[in-house]
C-alpha cells in the first residue's frame, strides 16, 4: 500500500485514489493546506496498484515516451483577443479548439465557486475560457484519471492538460499510450499551497470591502511582463497586483509556500513526459522581437512524434517559428531543466504556516517575505542632486524654471520646463524619469503665451519611461496617492488628464489634440449596483489616439489600437483594433498602423 513517510515523496496528484477499486484511499489536508493519501487498512486488499500508479515511484516508466531533443516552436495565436486573454501566447486555446472541432474532450484546471481549483474535463468549447490561463495554486485531480481512461476506452479523442506531475500520473495510470490521447503539460516552477492562496484572497476581500467575482492570474492590461494579477470585486473595485508588489507572487517567487516535493521536482528536465509542453517564452524580445509585442508569446516543446504532428495541425491559427532548445533555455532554464525552486534558508516553515492562521496575509508577508527596499545614502543623494543640476544646465532657461518650481526635490531624472508653465507640486509628489527627458509646455509658436498646467497632490506620482513631450495648453492633474505613467512618445496640445487612482499610457503611444483622459467621475455618484467613482485607465504600447477623443474610467485600450477622432471610449478595446463612435465600437480588427 502507499505509505508516505516523507512529504517530499508525494506530489499530490491524486492518482492513487483513482486507481483504488476498494475506495480505501482518501486524502487528508495537512496544516500547510496540501493533501496526502490516507489508507483505510480495513478496506485495503494490499493489491499494490496505488504503488504502481505513483509517478514518483515509477518515474522512468513515465519518462519513456519523450524524445531526447524536442522540436521547439515559439509564437502566438493570430486572434489577438485570445492572445490577450491567455497566460502566454494562446497555444492552449489553439490546441483545445482543434480537439473540440473533432467532438473531443479537453481537460484542464478551473476555478470552483470558492476559488479553489479542480481539474475538469469537457467536450463543450464554451468551457474554454474557464480552462484557459494558469491558476498558480495546486488543483485537485480526484476522479480525473478514471474519467479520461473511460473516454479513451470508448474511443473518444482527449487532450489532457495539467502540471508535469499530474501528466506523469496519467501516464502511469493508463499504463500504455493511446492514439486518441494528446498529453500537454506546462513549464511549472512549483505548485502553491491552497491554504496560502485562500488566505491571500481573504486578505484582498477584507481590504477591498467586497467579494471576489473575477481573477486573472497574469492579466495583460498592463502588459505581459507586468505579471499583474487582476481581481474584481462585487462592489466594483479592481485590484492589480504587479510583480513583487503583490504579496502572493512575491511569496511564490521566493519559494515560501511551495509543496515540499517541488523543492526536488522529479518531472522537470529532458526528455519530457508529455507529448507537448507549453509555457512563457521569456527572452523572445532578444531572440526574435517580431514575436514579442509584450502581449504574451508561447514556447512550445513538441516532445513526441504525435506531439509534433498535432502542433503542425494548429499552424494556421498561430504565428509560429521554429527555434532551438538553447533559445528557450536563455529565459526558462529553471522551469525546463530544474533547480529553480530551492527552499528559503533560515525559514521556520512550521511557524510561518501556523501564523498563517492568525495573521492577515499582508502581515505574514511583512514578517516572512517582505518587499525589498533599496535605501539611498546621503552621498548617493548628493551625487544625484549634482548630476541633476548639471544635466538641467544644458538649457539655462530650463535650469532657472526648475529652480523656480523647486523641482530638484521632486524630480528624479531630466526634465525641461518651457515658458508659461504653472506647476504645483505638493508634499511627497514625485516625478521619476528613466532613460529619457520629460518636456513640459513645448510650443511651436514661441511667441504664444498659452499656459501649460501640472498639478500633483500629496504623494502623487508621475512616472516616465523614455522621452515624453507634453505640448502647450495641456492640463495634467494627479490627485493624492494617484499614479500617472507614460512611455516614450508625444502628446499634442490641449491634453486634459485627471488621474485619481491610476492611468498608464504605453510607449510610442501618440495622443492628438484636445484629448480627455480621466479615471474618475469627480466624486459624483450614480445610485446603481456595481457603480464606482474611479477605475484605472490602461492604454497599451503603440496606440494612436485621435483628436477630441474622450477616454473614461476603467477603460483598457490594447496594444497597437487606433481610436478615431471625436470618439468616446467607455469600454475596453482589444489590441490591434480600430474603434470609432460614441460610444466607441470596434470597426476593424487585427490592424497594423505605421508611425
Amino acid at each position: 500500500m502507499i505509505d508516505i513517510k516523507d512529504k517530499k515523496d508525494c506530489c499530490g496528484c491524486n492518482a492513487c485514489g483513482d486507481i483504488c477499486n476498494q475506495g480505501a484511499i482518501s486524502f487528508k489536508t495537512d496544516e500547510e493546506g496540501f493533501w496526502y493519501p490516507v489508507v483505510d487498512t480495513v478496506l485495503c486488499t494490499d493489491c499494490h496498484l496505488c504503488e504502481r500508479v505513483c509517478p514518483i515511484l515509477n518515474l522512468e516508466k513515465a519518462k519513456k515516451h519523450g524524445q531526447q531533443y524536442p522540436k521547439v516552436y515559439g509564437g502566438f495565436h493570430k486572434n489577438v483577443t485570445i492572445r490577450f486573454d491567455s497566460t502566454s501566447g494562446g497555444v492552449f486555446s489553439a490546441l483545445a479548439n482543434h480537439i473540440y472541432k473533432q467532438n473531443g474532450y479537453v481537460s484542464g484546471a478551473v476555478f470552483n465557486d470558492d476559488w479553489s481549483v479542480s481539474n475538469y474535463i469537457s467536450n463543450n468549447k464554451r468551457d474554454l475560457p474557464r480552462l484557459r490561463s494558469s491558476k498558480y495554486v495546486q488543483s485537485n485531480a480526484e476522479g480525473l484519471y478514471r474519467k479520461i481512461k473511460k473516454l479513451l476506452v470508448a474511443g473518444e479523442k482527449v487532450l489532457a492538460c495539467g502540471s508535469p506531475c499530474q501528466m506523469a500520473a496519467l501516464r502511469t495510470y493508463l499504463v500504455r499510450d493511446y492514439e486518441n490521447l494528446i498529453i500537454v503539460d506546462f513549464l511549472c516552477r512549483a505548485t502553491n499551497s491552497p491554504k496560502a492562496y485562500r488566505k491571500y484572497l481573504d486578505y484582498l476581500e477584507e481590504t477591498h470591502g467586497g467579494k471576489i467575482i473575477y481573477i486573472k492570474a497574469k492579466n495583460k492590461d498592463h502588459g505581459w511582463r507586468s505579471l499583474a494579477r487582476k481581481v474584481v470585486f462585487d462592489n466594483g473595485k479592481v485590484y492589480y497586483g504587479e510583480g513583487h508588489e503583490d504579496h502572493y507572487r512575491r511569496g511564490y517567487h521566493g519559494n515560501y509556500f511551495e509543496r515540499p516535493s517541488c523543492y526536488d521536482c522529479k518531472f522537470k528536465g529532458i526528455p519530457r513526459i508529455s507529448d507537448i509542453t507549453m509555457g512563457d517564452f521569456w527572452g523572445i524580445d532578444k531572440i526574435d522581437p517580431s514575436l514579442d509585442h509584450n502581449l504574451g508569446t508561447s514556447m512550445i516543446l513538441a516532445n513526441t512524434d504525435k506531439g509534433i504532428k498535432f502542433v503542425e495541425t494548429i499552424r494556421s491559427k498561430m504565428e509560429l517559428k521554429e527555434f532551438t532548445l538553447d533559445d528557450v533555455l536563455l529565459g526558462n532554464r529553471g522551469p525546463v531543466m530544474g533547480n529553480c525552486c530551492t527552499e528559503p534558508k533560515n525559514l521556520n516553515r512550521g511557524a510561518m504556516f501556523r501564523e498563517m492562521d492568525t495573521l492577515r496575509f499582508d502581515e505574514l508577508a511583512a514578517k516572512y517575505f517582505p518587499e525589498e527596499k533599496h535605501g539611498v545614502g546621503k552621498k548617493t543623494l548628493l551625487k544625484k542632486s549634482i548630476k541633476y543640476l548639471l544635466k538641467s544646465m544644458i538649457h539655462p532657461c530650463h535650469f532657472i524654471r526648475n529652480l523656480l518650481w523647486k523641482l530638484d526635490s521632486h524630480v528624479s531624472g531630466k526634465i525641461n520646463v518651457y515658458a508659461h508653465c504653472a506647476i504645483d507640486l505638493h508634499k511627497g509628489a514625485k516625478i521619476k524619469i528613466n532613460n529619457g527627458i520629460l518636456n513640459i509646455g513645448v510650443k511651436k509658436n514661441r511667441k504664444s503665451k498659452v499656459e501649460t498646467r501640472l498639478f500633483m497632490d500629496t504623494n502623487a506620482r508621475l512616472n516616465i519611461k523614455g522621452s515624453r513631450s507634453l505640448m502647450y495648453n495641456s492640463d495634467i492633474q494627479v490627485f493624492k496617492d494617484a499614479e500617472l505613467s507614460f512611455g516614450s512618445g508625444n502628446c499634442n496640445s490641449g491634453l486634459q488628464i485627471v488621474c485619481a487612482e491610476k492611468i498608464s499610457i504605453g510607449k510610442e503611444t501618440y495622443i492628438g489634440r484636445d484629448v480627455w483622459i480621466r479615471d474618475n467621475n469627480g466624486g459624483h455618484t450614480i445610485v446603481q449596483a456595481g457603480y464606482t467613482n474611479s477605475a484605472p485607465v490602461i492604454i497599451g504600447d503603440f496606440c494612436w489616439i485621435g483628436s477630441n477623443v474622450v477616454i473614461m474610467k476603467g477603460v483598457t485600450i490594447g496594444e497597437g489600437s487606433v481610436i478615431a477622432a471625436n470618439s468616446v471610449v467607455t469600454s475596453n478595446i482589444p489590441p490591434h483594433s480600430l474603434a470609432s463612435g460614441n460610444p466607441a465600437q470596434v470597426i476593424s480588427e487585427n490592424i497594423t498602423w505605421v508611425h
